[in-house]
This record gives structure tokens, sequence and C-alpha cells, in this order.
């Protein structure tokens, strides 16, 4: 199978074809002509408006919901969506019912995506059903395929059971995994404790709920010499803590959703609750100590936290909606409109070696692992944009910059 892409300009900044418009041909997954023109009358031809492409994509957040939970989104339409939205691999929360606490449970993760065009890397929860009592199976889970280990949206209550996992996970060399709010100081706060929130009459999830756990995890971690990371973290002191633990030499990470990014607390105003989302929209302050840390190398990846929840959780009174947004489809467009192409570009591309996963080049006999998109499409972000089962998402009604054509992976063009 021959597919030939005509005319697109490649973003690869580690290659030699970085900014150049070349035509390219894959030939049974394989990059095989990278040139200036090339005529083939065997392959599919892809001709799309200002196509750019750069190497596969990575999300380390995003949820499904199936088995269990397939009312949410089922395994093949979050893979359909994952692709449209121009992610070749991903991590998986175990975020199902019954939690994805096992080794079967793993497995049946891996048997539904093993031939999907999308690299689905299973998460498995640190503890089991999720509750912070019990540690769970993290080496039969780790040798079926869990790439890391943590509840999804859960802290570890118990910090002698973090210090016990991050000891333990050394011996196989694994990565825990553990979501910052202290519950007893967030209480029953739905947004960020400040003015917006207080002038709404809605109780406030204190900064401090999250940069107390932060500071908590990374003093067990300096005693354990485990290996840790701390997902979408929200606060200016959160990051200000992990920059200090990455000067002492901890091994630690971290990353922020695009969402805490692009929203502060201000579009509270509307009581809209696609926006009650867990760490809450914080303020300007936190967005601009967020991005200072992505700029600076503190915060490793963003993520999508895509988080698909039915109607009937969500399309209540603030109080009592769920927690979370999707947001697979909107990522480029919302990254590209605040950092630019490039910026934007590298930052879909960071994370993946930090659960020990490759990234293949743009080059000659490469294996052809790619996203294509339109970096200049402008547009106002609509529910029929959105291709999830649930349409949960923050940035309905949001203009954004760039459109996602989709992927070639495992030898799968997915394409509108």
């Amino acid at each position: 199978m021959k597919t030939l892409l005509k005319s697109a300009t490649i973003i690869d900044p580690t290659g030699k074809y970085h900014h150049q418009q070349k035509d390219i041909l894959i030939e049974n997954g394989i990059f095989s002509k990278i040139e200036d023109t090339i005529t083939d009358s065997n392959a599919q031809v892809i001709e799309l408006p200002n196509l750019h492409i750069s190497k596969g994509w990575f999300d380390s957040s995003v949820c499904f919901g199936e088995p269990g939970l397939e009312e949410c989104e089922t395994i093949a339409n979050g893979i359909h969506t994952t692709a449209k939205s121009g992610f070749t691999s991903i991590l998986l929360n175990p975020k199902a019912k019954p939690v994805i606490d096992n080794k079967s449970a793993i497995t049946f993760i891996n048997a539904r995506t093993k031939e999907s065009a999308v690299n689905v890397h299973p998460i498995g929860a640190l503890t089991m059903k999720s509750e912070s009592i019990d540690l769970a199976e993290l080496y039969d889970m780790a040798s079926e395929g869990a790439v890391a280990f943590g509840d999804f949206k859960t802290p570890v209550s118990n910090p002698n059971l973090l210090k016990i996992a991050l000891q333990y996970a050394q011996n196989f060399d694994s990565l825990i995994i553990s979501f910052a709010n202290e519950k007893k100081i967030a209480g029953k706060g739905v947004v960020n404790e400040e003015v917006v929130g207080t002038r709404l009459g809605l109780k406030g999830i204190p900064a401090l709920a999250e940069s107390l756990q932060v500071a908590r995890d990374l003093y067990i971690l300096e005693y354990t010499e485990g290996k840790l990371h701390i997902p979408t973290i929200s606060t200016a002191a959160s990051v200000d803590l992990i920059r200090t633990a990455k000067a002492k030499g901890l091994n630690v990470t971290s990353s922020v959703a695009i969402h805490n990014l692009f929203f502060s607390d201000d579009v509270l105003e509307g009581f809209d609750s696609n926006f009650k989302v867990l760490p809450p929209l914080r303020t300007l302050k936190d967005i601009d100590a967020l991005k200072e840390g992505i700029l600076d190398g503190t915060i490793d990846m963003v993520t999508t936290d895509h988080t698909p929840i039915v109607i009937e959780n969500k399309k209540l009174e603030f109080d009592l909606a769920e927690y979370g947004t999707i947001g697979l489809e909107s990522a480029f467009g919302a990254l590209n409109t605040l950092f630019g192409i490039d910026k934007a570009i590298e930052l879909l591309l960071k994370g993946k070696e930090r659960f020990g996963l490759t990234t293949n080049s743009i080059d000659v006999n490469s294996t052809a692992e790619i996203t294509l998109f339109n970096p200049i499409k402008e547009y106002t972000f609509k529910e029929s944009d959105i291709l999830s089962s649930s349409k949960n998402s923050a940035f309905i009604g949001s203009k954004l910059l760039g459109d996602v054509y989709g992927i070639y992976n495992k030898s799968q063009l997915i394409i509108e």
C-alpha cells in the first residue's frame, strides 16, 4: 500500500526537513521518498489545503469509559476521535467500571486497541478500586504493558502508601502518578477560591489544596529516590515547588491541562458547568506562572485531560455537576492560538520518553507516525466539531487557530 502526500510542509525542528515543503511517499508504513516532486500512479494521493505534517502527537491523560462507562465513550469512538484530533499515541487513564486495577483489565484494553491506528498505552490504577487504601497489582500490570500507575483525579491520602509505592515501583523501573489535591483543604469547594467564586457564591478550592500536596509528595520522593509524575498542576506555587525540586535533582515531571492555560476563572460568570474541572480554573497570575513553567522546562508536557461525561451528569446545577471537560478535538487549535505553530507542535510531542515510549523521525526509511494539519485556519469551535460521544467541552464558542486533518500510523491513514 502506497500513500503520497503532495506539497506537505514538514514541522520537525530536530530533522533536516524542518519548514520545507516536500512530496512524501509512504510504502507499507515506511517513508520511502521525501523529495520536491514525486509521481507514482500506484499510490493513494493526498492533496489538502495548506497541508502540514509533524511527528505524531502524544497525550498523557485521556479517558474513554469502556468497560462499564460506555455511555460516556466507547473505546472504538474514543480512538476515532483521538485519530481525527491528530494524536497517534495516548495514555489511557484507569477510569472505568470497574477501575483498571489488575492484569486482566490491562489485557482487555490491549486486546481492544492493538489493531487501531492509535497507540493506546494503559495507566494502571495505583490502588485497588482507586480507593487509596491498598496498592493494586502493580508488577502484574507492568508486565502486561501498563506504563505508569495512578488513581485518576484521586489523591493518595495516605503518605505512607505513596512512600511504599515509590519504593516498590523501583524494582521494575516504573513511574508513579500522584494527583495533587489535599481533600481536607479542598473541602466542598467546586471552583478556585478567589474573588470570582466568592462573588458567585460558589465554594472555593484554595490553591493551598494543590501546593500542600505537591510539597508533601516531593518530600516523600526525595526520601524514596523514586520516579514521580504530578499531573495537571494549576497554581503558581506548584510551579515554584517543582522548579526547586528539579534543581535539587529529584526525578519528577509534571503536566498542565490545556484548559488551565486557556481559561481563567473569569469564565465562570455564566455558571456553565463545562467549566467545572479539577483542578479548577485559576487566576491570570496562575496562568502566567504555568506558561513560564512551560517555557523554562519546569512543566514537562501538556495534556487535554480529556474526560467525557454524559449530559445527565453535566447539565446540572454547578455544585452538582461532575468535574471534567473533553479536549482532544480542540487541543491543537487552542495551543496554536496561545503559542504559535512551532511551540504548539513541540508541546504536543513532549512527554513520550518519560513513559518509556519512542518517537520516530521524519526521514527516509523511518517508520511513518505523523499528524496532518492546517495551522492557519481560523474558526469558532462549535458542538458540531465534537466527535466524542459526550459533548462536555469547555471550548465551545472559543475562537481557535488551526485545524487537524488526521493521522498516518501503523500503516493506516485516518483523515477527514
